[in-house]
């Protein structure tokens, strides 16, 4: 319970806010798509763009930057290994209200994976350690600087090039780990650039300027040239292999490397005994199974949907992993927009 400091409340305050914003707004973007779909009779997904003009559609686009906006400010008040696993409930929020709004049923298996993000969330929560207080970008400085670190990010930047210059090209659209391997090492670092820089500003608006340093304008650099990557081998990684697929491999994979890359920088678990560790690494794996078995089952209503003809199509709820690449929503929308929208399925039955 030590976890509950007035800073780590806020964070996850901010987590959680973030996390219903983002969820909300795969939904509303989803609506806003089909109305638009159904106005135009293009669909997004072969070209489309009138749902440019749909203000449903923009709803869902300034919910999203409104949910992005809060996980932003939530790394400056809470440890990553704290926020980073919270995302999984945007997860769980969409899956909600698509079956409430979009009429896409929740199976009792994805219920079950619900009650298990939810139950593993909140023993992270609890377990979760204290963020220690930070007075400059400069004490930020010293953290990433300090050699443990710089040997974690030289690893990183190694891994990276050599996946992205010798296994992409070789393998890179047959083995699913070579674009999210990316994605993940780039994503632990932007994490932490993220996270340094969401402090400094904190600072800023505290009255202590940290703009005057260089090294804020750096780690903005970093958390640009990460993101950026990020975004190209996510839709590399989506437009290769099957969104169940990629979503909780890159879900696994980034949160892991973020919590690793967290605890060697900001030392998170220093001051933590073995039981609220060990507790906090349970509560991850809760997590991350009950992530894996909504996929599966969003996976296999998809298959059977298509199986069973237009008549019991139901389209895939969105997707968690661009949701944890501060570009979050992007697998979604990869998915939505080329789902069939059911109109489209009636009138081509009409046709035959």
């Amino acid at each position: 319970m030590a976890g509950f400091s007035r800073e780590n409340i806020k964070g996850v305050a901010l987590a959680l806010l973030s996390s219903l914003f983002i969820g909300a707004s795969f939904i509303i973007k989803k609506k806003g798509l089909r109305r638009a779909a159904a106005a135009s009779g293009v669909r997004a997904g072969v070209g489309g763009y009138s749902y440019l003009l749909e203000p449903l559609w923009w709803l869902g686009m300034i919910t999203m930057i409104v949910g992005e906006a809060a996980n932003f400010i939530a790394y400056a008040f809470a440890p990553a290994v704290l926020v980073t696993p919270l995302g999984a409930l945007s997860i769980i929020i969409s899956a909600v209200l698509a079956h409430f709004i979009l009429k896409e049923k929740l199976h009792n298996l994805g219920i079950l994976g619900c009650v298990m993000c939810i139950s593993g969330s909140v023993i992270i929560i609890i377990h979760a350690p204290q963020e220690h207080p930070i007075t400059s970008v400069l004490e930020i400085w010293n953290m990433a600087t300090q050699p443990a670190f710089l040997l974690y990010v030289g690893s990183v930047i190694v891994l990276v090039f050599i996946l992205v210059f010798h296994f992409s090209p070789q393998c890179g659209h047959t083995n699913v780990l070579v674009y999210t391997g990316i994605c993940s090492l780039m994503g632990s670092l932007s994490v932490m650039s993220v996270k340094a820089l969401g402090t400094s500003l904190k600072l800023t608006f505290e009255g202590k300027n940290q703009l005057i340093y260089p090294e804020t304008w750096f780690f903005m650099l970093v958390v640009a040239t990460c993101v950026i990557t990020q975004m190209n081998y996510l839709n590399k990684a989506l437009d290769t292999f099957n969104t169940a697929v990629v979503s909780p491999i890159y879900y696994v994979m980034f949160t892991t490397l973020t919590i690793l890359a967290s605890v060697i920088m900001f030392k998170d678990w220093d001051d933590q005994s073995g039981g609220n560790i060990i507790s906090e690494i349970c509560g991850f794996i809760v997590v991350l199974s009950g992530t894996i078995l909504l996929h599966t089952t969003r996976e296999l209503e998809r298959s059977s949907s298509f199986r069973g003809g237009a008549s019991s199509y139901l389209p895939v709820s969105p997707s968690l992993s661009a949701r944890l690449c501060s570009g979050n929503g992007e697998s979604f929308k990869h998915n939505e927009e080329n789902d069939p929208p059911t109109e489209d399925i009636c009138l081509r039955i009409q046709e035959s």
